[in-house]
């Protein structure tokens, strides 16, 4: 069978290949990587092939709107939902096409697109391994400007996909990804065309939903250190039949990714990284000396605990434990500032235990079935079914410090005994890292069940051509988290608390004994089996979650009339959403009273009936709720003039009134345009917009943790009470309100077609910002009468206490306001000095001036974020790329950089004996440089046939280790994995 795609075989194989031979040196050329705008030639920002101009060319962009139906071979490109062509988009938007995505040889294509520098702080299986509780863990979203991935809307085909998390994010690694044809990244709001969350701007993926034939991709990658070992196998196929009028498509796909697993105590990382040296943030406790308040160390150890054991208080401090049990003296290494020491003993030190990468394992299916029942009209079903699973190991150990030891203890080492009598004490305090216990480990599965069915096609009114398209979507996604090998905290603190009965160890407590309570020995590594399943079961903490998306959705787009200077084009619609989530825990986190105990978790008083506090970590709760969504919107185009004089002008707007079931209505909008102006090539774009964010499941209907404050200040009396804190979610938040204004130009000179060049300044400021508050500044913030709305989250008026409460939920208090300019720049050289083949130089960057937060409490000062490398908004983030590419090969050479920056740009910089006084919002500190990151990656192509490519690829070619940081390391900015190796074949018949 010939592969038909679009007519353009060669393209595809060389486009759709990449990476081989370990060590080679470069990808495709990055055609697919440009600013584009709907139903036109390349505009500026585009690089053309070596067939011609690749952004226009038949297989990239020609071929259907939106998800595959046909409505007259325009294109539609995210910035718009007007179909019909003769207008150009004010708002930027990158494309990356499949050669692009294909040149960069990743398994999972999320990173290739989490590349782009206006992307920042998208999560990723390097991201949240070090979390047991967030249900994040292996999840794969994007974050546009930096303002988080729930402020960032990501579509299958322009429409919505079931969130793989209470928060609403879908997880790309669910998508079907060997049939992107496209991806659009809509850089500005676009919430008047597609709604809620489209704050930072709108990632849409593009499936190929007319393909025909057969292709497939086998990859295989192992790092440097021999781990994160990958298998990626996907395949496609597609056909048309009954004279083209029946389109079949589908593809599956698997992909097993090991990760890289925790490293040992102390500072020893995974398999011979040696980049972590315990480099950490001390704060000397001490404001107004005239040093700095905190200071900047490496090797710092804990003085709280120890691997096996160690005595922190009373006469015996400083004496240690070993694997044995023998007591032996501590080294805390000096000088050290309350539990943090300079040097000294660092073998109980638990970070280096956190998995660098989490383990992934995808499977995918994908199917579209389409009809075209009458000329111009199809009627078509998808179907995708997918399965994530991740696993990380969150830190080594358990450590527990702050214990308190009874001298009496039968398993405290007689020397330690002795030291007790001849000092006088009967107790002493103690911390341990719990090694005896083993490590945590958690497994999180989402499967995801989606099903389309709609109706696309053009029809006429008089001589107007008009399309339509209607659709249904029903999306459920499972969420299963099982943590394992952690302890319960009730059940330790009564085991390590031991007695000698009848000449036997014993928990001191009758009633812990009773319950099945097993003295547990954590002097050393000796702890007994029956002990260790006593204090860290079989069956750890679960999260059971169950959400779906309902979706129906009816537009329309043409163009009435003509005008003085052009059609005058419109679309509008209306949709109907309904989200809901339910989630359930295991009963020793969630409560008895909610949960009942069971045979794997049978009931135990010693635990808290309230399920507070009874894990380590992992505390899940059971929750539920629902939320409909009813909108409708219009967008319109009007050219305003068309002339050799001064060029071509349109002006675009759209409205969107949405109704939440929650919070009532709200209103979206944007106006904006394009001039071609008379000078060749020159084009200037703007656009301002008013966009929301509507709450999520999780703010409005957080399953609710309730914990005791036994001292908590009441300002209305001025004394302390016990008062019961109940996180719960909150239904009256309202949507979150955005200004988003884009200014820029491009530039593509008909003198010099290989040239492109764009610049766009922007600026986003949101209010009403979602953010929780600590239930003290809940309090005062009504005693203040600042936040009013707060009043009702709390009742102090029992005077004994047990009413008391505080609703610790979330408030439309917060701010953020970002601005910066993006640049992309790129030159086609055809022959370079005589050689076949082309060369193309391609650089795209974002300069993020400023982003500022403020929490919106009295007597706080905003913080600006811009180049804090602790954050996700370097000051510089650039992309730049070399390829070479003739009709047998290809090479290519990527860069990938960011400024150098700090860890935070509220200290102040100053050495000993010149600092201010300290405050909590400007603090001092004597170094504030977190350096930024250069990586190279190098990867070619050999087509061996016209059907068969094999590729390499190596990424961080030089192995950059990440910056010494005192957050242990940023994933979302720095490689903490080193070198890879990838090499595959792709092929396509």
């Amino acid at each position: 069978m010939l592969h038909k795609d679009h007519g353009h075989r060669r393209s595809l194989m060389q486009g759709a290949s990449l990476p081989v031979l370990t060590a080679l040196a470069c990808l495709l050329p990055l055609p697919a990587l440009a600013q584009v705008s709907p139903a036109q030639t390349p505009p500026a920002g585009v690089p053309a092939g070596p067939d011609g101009p690749l952004q226009s060319a038949p297989e990239e962009l020609s071929q259907t709107p939106q998800g595959g139906g046909r409505a007259g071979g325009e294109i539609v490109v995210t910035g718009t939902r007007i179909v019909t062509g003769g207008f150009d988009a004010p708002t930027p938007t990158t494309v990356l096409g499949a050669e692009q995505i294909a040149a960069n040889a990743q398994p999972n294509i999320f990173t290739t697109i989490a590349q782009l520098p206006s992307l920042q702080g998208s999560s990723g299986t390097q991201v949240n391994t070090f979390s047991t509780s967030s249900g994040q863990q292996g999840l794969s979203s994007f974050s546009l400007r930096g303002v988080g991935a729930i402020r960032t809307l990501t579509l299958l085909d322009g429409q919505r996909v079931v969130g793989a998390n209470v928060t609403g994010v879908p997880d790309v690694s669910l998508f079907p990804q060997l049939l992107v044809q496209r991806v659009d990244v809509v850089n500005g709001g676009a919430s008047a065309s597609y709604g809620s969350d489209a704050v930072g701007g709108v990632v849409n993926f593009i499936l190929d939903n007319r393909f025909e034939g057969i292709k497939g991709n086998v990859l295989g990658g192992i790092t440097t250190y021999g781990d994160d070992e990958q298998i990626l196998l996907q395949l496609a196929a597609g056909t048309s039949l009954l004279d083209d009028r029946l389109h079949l498509v589908t593809s599956i796909e698997y992909d097993d990714e090991a990760g890289v697993p925790g490293g040992n105590y102390g500072f020893e990382l995974a398999n011979g990284r040696d980049w972590f040296t315990g480099y950490s943030m001390i704060n000397r406790g001490v404001l107004n000396d005239g040093s700095p308040q905190y200071i900047m160390r490496d090797r710092v150890q804990t003085a709280g605990y120890g691997k096996y054991g160690l005595i922190t208080s009373g006469p015996l401090t400083g004496t240690g434990i070993d694997a044995e049990g023998n007591p032996y003296q501590f080294q805390f290494g000096s000088p050290c500032y309350g539990s943090l020491c300079l040097g000294g003993n660092v073998a109980g030190n638990v970070d280096a235990g956190r998995s660098l990468r989490s383990a992934i394992e995808r499977l995918n299916s994908y199917s579209r079935v389409g009809f075209e029942f009458s000329p111009g009209h199809e009627i078509y079903a998808t179907v995708n079914l997918a399965r994530v699973r991740t696993s990380n190991q969150p830190v080594n150990g358990a450590n527990r410090p702050g214990l308190t030891i009874q001298c009496d203890n039968p398993f405290v080492p007689q020397a330690i005994k002795t030291r007790c009598a001849t000092a006088g004490i009967t107790n002493f305090g103690f911390g341990t890292s719990n090694a005896s216990l083993g490590n945590t480990r958690v497994d999180t599965e989402r499967r995801q069940y989606r099903y389309v069915a709609g109706v696309k096609g053009e029809f006429g009114i008089g001589e107007r051509d008009w399309t339509y398209d209607l659709y249904g979507t029903h999306g459920i996604n499972y969420t299963d988290i099982d943590v394992s090998n952690i302890m319960l905290n009730p059940r330790f603190n009564q085991a390590i608390d031991v007695i000698s009965l009848n000449g036997q160890p014993a928990c001191r407590s009758a009633a812990a004994r009773a319950a099945g309570c097993q003295p547990l020995n954590i002097f050393g590594d000796a702890a007994s089996q029956a002990a260790l399943d006593y204090v860290v079961p079989a069956n750890g903490p679960y999260q059971r979650t169950r959400q779906t998306q309902d979706v129906v959705s009816l537009s329309f787009s043409g163009s009435p009339f003509d005008l003085w200077a052009g059609p005058f084009s419109v679309a509008f619609g209306g949709e109907y959403r309904r989200e809901f989530y339910r989630v359930e825990a295991d009963p020793y986190g969630a409560g008895f009273a909610n949960t009942p105990p069971n045979a794997d978790y049978p009931a135990d008083p010693v635990l808290n009936a309230s399920g507070n506090g009874n894990w380590y970590a992992g505390t899940y709760k059971n929750g539920r709720g629902v939320y409909n969504v009813k909108e409708a919107f219009l967008e319109a185009n009007l050219p305003l003039f068309d002339s050799t004089a001064i060029g071509q002008a349109n002006l675009n707007g759209a409205a969107r009134v949405t109704d939440y079931s929650t919070s009532g209505v709200v209103w979206a909008w944007k106006v904006g345009g394009t001039w071609d102006t008379p000078l060749d090539g020159f084009r200037i774009r703007g656009v301002t917009s008013r966009d929301v964010r509507a709450p999520n499941l999780s703010e409005l209907f957080a399953a609710p943790v309730t914990t005791t404050l036994p001292n908590f200040f009441d300002p209305f009396t001025n004394t302390n009470v016990l008062v019961i804190q109940n996180s719960i979610g909150n239904t009256a938040l309202t949507p979150e309100l955005a200004r988003n204004t884009t200014v820029g130009f491009t530039y593509n000179p008909a003198f010099a077609p290989n040239v492109n060049l764009s610049f766009d300044y922007y600026n986003l400021s949101i209010k009403d910002v979602i953010s929780g508050l600590a239930p003290a500044d809940i309090v005062q913030l009504c005693f203040q009468n600042v936040l009013p709305e707060t009043c009702a989250a709390f009742d102090l008026s029992n005077s004994g206490g047990s009413g008391n409460f505080v609703n610790v939920q979330a408030f439309n208090l917060a701010s953020i306001e970002t601005r910066g300019f993006d640049i992309e720049a790129s030159l086609r050289l055809p022959q370079p000095l005589g050689l076949p083949g082309s060369l193309t130089l391609r650089g795209l960057a974002t300069h993020v001036i400023e982003y500022i937060t403020d929490t919106g409490l009295p007597g706080t000062i905003p913080v600006d974020g811009a180049g804090s490398n602790s954050g996700a908004t370097p000051d510089w983030k650039w992309l730049m790329i070399q390829s070479y590419e003739t009709d047998t090969f290809s090479l290519l050479v990527q860069e990938r950089w960011f400024s150098d920056g700090t860890y935070g740009n509220q200290y102040v910089v100053c050495a000993p004996g010149s600092c201010p006084v300290s405050t909590s919002q400007r603090p001092t500190i004597d170094y504030n440089t977190l350096k930024g990151a250069f990586y190279v990656d190098i990867g070619a192509t050999v087509n061996l046939t016209d059907e068969v490519t094999l590729y390499g690829k190596v990424d961080n070619l030089f192995d950059r280790d990440p910056e010494p940081s005192p957050i242990f390391n940023n994933p979302a900015l720095y490689d903490q994995i080193g070198r890879v190796y990838r090499a595959g074949v792709r092929f396509a018949f």
